[in-house]
């Protein structure tokens, strides 16, 4: 059975102001009683996280009617998701942590990257890469590439050689219809073999 980390080092690193880095990555810390089998291991992780989701949203739609009445909630889309149609694609470790150099940045604060990946009209309303979701939020603290190697440190402490990642398509589920809107959509899951547990990140945002 998957159940959510309910302590871990990584909510207090979270928690941190100084160290703030959520960025816009959704991060939901996963253990199963049942061995490690492989990808129906990762499809059961976003099984659970997405469950957990649906059911805050239907309190919420709850609580929006008690406190504005019903044609408030009526108008509230209650979360939905299909993980039949999920795709997975098999990640290569290394490339998923890629984390770029910052080159420079001009007068208006705007950050430039030494990166083949770029925020622009082709990109929009895809997948981001996980570098960019974290260290360039819409709002908020922006992170440093020292932030993101921190984040990461934090998240796996033993290392990453014995992480198995896999990126999942985003026409499954209403939650990433925000993403598909604007600045991007990303569903991850990854399983540490080191401590036998599993992380799931979630990407979706507009302005």
């Amino acid at each position: 059975m998957m159940k959510r980390i309910e302590q871990d080092a990584f909510y207090a690193y979270n928690q941190d102001e100084e160290a703030f880095f959520i960025g816009e990555v959704n991060y939901h810390l996963l253990k199963d009683e049942k061995p490690y089998e492989e990808i129906a291991s990762h499809v059961e992780a976003l099984r659970y996280v997405f469950e957990m989701l649906r059911q805050q949203s239907d309190v919420e739609i709850e609580e929006a009617r008690i406190l504005y009445g019903n044609d408030f909630a009526n108008r509230l889309e209650p979360l939905t998701y299909d993980l039949t149609k999920a795709k997975p694609s098999l990640l290569d470790t290394q490339e998923f942590f890629y984390c770029p150099n910052i080159i420079k940045i001009d007068y208006y604060g705007n950050v430039f990257y030494d990166a083949s990946w770029k925020p622009n009209d082709e990109n929009m309303g895809k997948s981001v890469p996980y570098w960019y979701a974290l260290m360039e939020p819409i709002y908020g603290k922006r992170n440093t590439p020292e932030d993101f190697k921190k984040v990461n440190e934090a998240l796996f402490p033993k290392g990453k050689d014995k992480l198995v990642v896999y990126e999942w398509s985003t026409d499954w589920s209403n939650l990433f219809d925000d993403g598909h809107e604007w600045y991007g959509a990303c569903c991850w899951s990854i399983y540490d073999a080191s401590l036998d547990r599993y992380v799931v990140m979630l990407v979706s945002a507009t302005d």
